[in-house]
């Protein structure tokens, strides 16, 4: 029974590489028909079109993004809508710039105040460092200057420029930051 088994077993294997081998017969053959048949057909590339460089004619001129170009136009819309007003309020430029100044409001931290000879004081701290501030000093990046120390805020009245170029006036405060334990 072993015997015809393992006979039984070659004769099919037998018989199924032969059919292998003549469908890939088959196959190779037809391929081979279609190689011969079908040219691929590839366009010629065009010629490229000659490069002719030309000069920048406008190195003189202000750059259209430019703040150069933006303070001219504000100047020209101030002029033109009667800088009366603008003049009346801006910030004091000529005037030495105080130790706070260098830093934006919202890195500021105000933990305490006290009077001294009679008059209110705010302890401001910034970058582990503490100022003493009192009304008239300036403070911000934005022209700030102290007009009320209270006990628990500081308020300021900023000088900032608006959409048009204008110097607009607004109240900026510093809340006493109590510290959570």
């Amino acid at each position: 029974m072993r015997h015809t088994t393992l006979l039984l077993a070659v004769t099919a294997a037998a018989a199924l590489s032969a059919c292998e081998g003549s469908e890939n017969e088959e196959i190779n053959r037809w391929m081979a028909e279609q190689r011969a048949v079908t040219k691929p057909q590839v366009q010629p590339i065009p010629e490229p079109k000659k490069f002719t460089p030309v000069t920048y004619a406008m190195e003189a001129a202000v750059e259209p993004f430019s703040n150069q170009k933006l303070t001219q136009a504000l100047k020209r819309e101030s002029q033109q809508s009667g800088g009366a007003t603008a003049a009346l309020l801006a910030p004091e430029l000529n005037r030495r710039k105080e130790a706070l100044e260098a830093f934006p409001l919202d890195s500021m931290a105000m933990v305490g105040s006290l009077l001294k000879q009679g008059q209110p004081v705010a302890l401001i701290k910034v970058d582990n460092l503490l100022y003493q501030v009192k009304p008239g000093n300036y403070l911000g990046q934005n022209y700030g200057r102290i007009t009320k120390v209270g006990e628990s805020e500081v308020v300021l009245r900023e000088l900032v420029q608006d959409a048009a170029g204008e110097w607009v006036e607004r109240v900026a405060t510093l809340q006493l930051q109590e510290k959570s334990k």
